[in-house]
């Protein structure tokens, strides 16, 4: 199983995704938008998720290259499609997915003189992975190294990491005066799986003297850290997934704490401040564990290198792992959850209140029908922190109804533009949010796209 998995972590089909929620945040007229800052302006007197149907979403991207490059029915054969993407590909580029699913959503206000404290609770599931191209690997398992005679390949190229895992949470959010709202939510993680290959170093290169001989030098410092893999490649095993992600995601896989905070703050009526940072956190992985690595320093001088031959990713693994011998060890390690953070400014405008209302609301949602704004977001990665950068307009349509629009600038797309629609019939809230719209007319040719939708019950405060 760990040849498996590091075959196809060479593969980079492993994949990865920023996991910026831009339409869901600040949109407070859907509860999960606490997930994205515990501190948002939420006025609910309680609500409940309807279980495994309050939050669904899924994200799949990919930056230098589409599906299309790959897949489409053009006539090129896929091996050569292959190459040209990974010659055209920067070992920068990435490739995304991220999915996420609720089990149980809820919140509710406690009562008191003020009636300003609230507490949210939930469980949800989530894949969470990252990988960059490892251009010079694939170079070296698709081409071998005989056309790359004094090419340095760097094998620091191998960068990735995977995660299915559970979170049980439980959220605090206090208004702690008329401008200033906070939010604190604290958080547990039972880890299924995972593949972690991150802080890689290296390189292989290969001279050639005018006698025809060559001399070939090989430094390796890679590892492959798995937990709740290994029993997998046990033959005498009875699989049972099923059995093991139940019992993994209650609690029972390896655990790890973090913890979310944000806040809202209303300098004045119609401009908003909010920032958040999420996923603050770790897991200690110990039980079923298992890592290979493959270190050392390898020497050679002959007529025929290694990978000259560059026949398939697993014979270029079989002639690596032939020159630094592969060594499998059972050591606990630990990783830490891609963090990640929120601020937005928001001006809201188009008051929507009645003429004799003498009330003093600083919540712009109620008061006010429309709103632009900006928002920032940055997620921390082994390499340079992902950014994106989004401006979006909101727009009560009527009381049942409210919608976001929103442009984003990050690494996968220059022309994002997303939807959000939030409806409330009685009390029951459903939501649909979508970006890349534009992409949705061929969606192979997209590099990112990503959906989320939901259901509530809500009872809204009568004040």
């Amino acid at each position: 199983m760990i040849k498996i998995v590091w075959v196809v972590l060479l593969l980079f089909v492993i994949n990865s995704f920023s996991q910026n929620k831009q339409i869901l945040y600040n949109l407070t007229s859907v509860p999960q938008s606490l997930l994205t800052n515990p501190g948002s302006d939420f006025k609910y007197d309680w609500y409940i998720g309807v279980p495994l149907l309050s939050g669904i979403s899924a994200n799949v991207g990919s930056s230098g290259f589409s599906a299309y490059d790959l897949f489409s029915s053009n006539g090129v054969d896929f091996n050569l499609k292959l190459r040209n993407v990974v010659f055209s590909a920067s070992a920068n580029d990435k490739l995304a997915i991220n999915e996420q699913v609720e089990f149980l959503n809820g919140g509710f206000r406690i009562a008191g003189e003020q009636n300003d404290t609230y507490v949210s609770f939930g469980v949800y599931q989530e894949f969470d992975a990252l990988s960059y191209v490892p251009k010079d690997l694939a170079i070296l398992a698709l081409k071998g190294n005989y056309e790359y005679v004094g090419k340095v390949f760097n094998l620091g190229d191998l960068s990735a990491k995977a995660e299915m895992l559970s979170v049980f949470h439980l959220g605090f959010h206090k208004n702690i005066n008329e401008k200033f709202i906070l939010g604190l939510r604290g958080k547990i993680y039972s880890s299924i799986y995972n593949a972690t290959s991150t802080n890689n170093s290296g390189y292989i290169y290969t001279i050639s003297s005018n006698t025809g001989v060559y001399e070939q030098r090989i430094y390796s410092q890679l590892q492959i850290n798995t937990s709740g893999i290994a029993k997998y490649d046990d033959k005498g095993y009875e699989v049972d997934v099923v059995k093991d992600i139940t019992k993994r995601a209650l609690l029972g896989g390896n655990l790890g704490l973090g913890f979310d905070a944000g806040f809202t703050y209303y300098p004045e009526k119609n401009v908003q401040l909010t920032a958040s940072i999420i996923d603050v956190g770790f897991i200690r992985h110990t039980k079923e564990v298992e890592s290979l690595s493959l270190r050392g320093v390898y020497e050679y001088k002959g007529v025929v290198p290694k990978f000259n031959s560059g026949e398939s990713i697993e014979n270029a693994y079989e002639e690596l792992k032939g020159a630094i011998p592969a060594e499998t060890f059972y050591s606990n390690y630990t990783t830490w959850r891609p963090a990640k953070f929120n601020t937005s400014i928001q001006f809201s405008f188009d008051e929507d209140r009645s003429e004799d209302c003498d009330c003093f609301n600083y919540t712009s949602e109620k008061i006010y029908k429309s709103a632009v704004g900006a928002q920032l977001f940055a997620m921390t990665t082994p390499r340079t922190p992902f950014i994106a950068f989004t401006t979006y307009y909101r727009r009560k349509i009527f009381n049942a109804l409210q919608m976001k629009a929103t442009y984003t600038l990050d690494s996968y797309s220059y022309k994002n533009i997303g939807l959000g629609l939030s409806s409330n019939l009685g009390p029951v809230n459903f939501y649909v949010l979508a970006d890349n719209l534009l992409e949705y007319t061929d969606v192979t040719k997209a590099n990112s796209l990503s959906f989320q939708f939901g259901f509530n019950v809500i009872f809204k405060n009568s004040k």
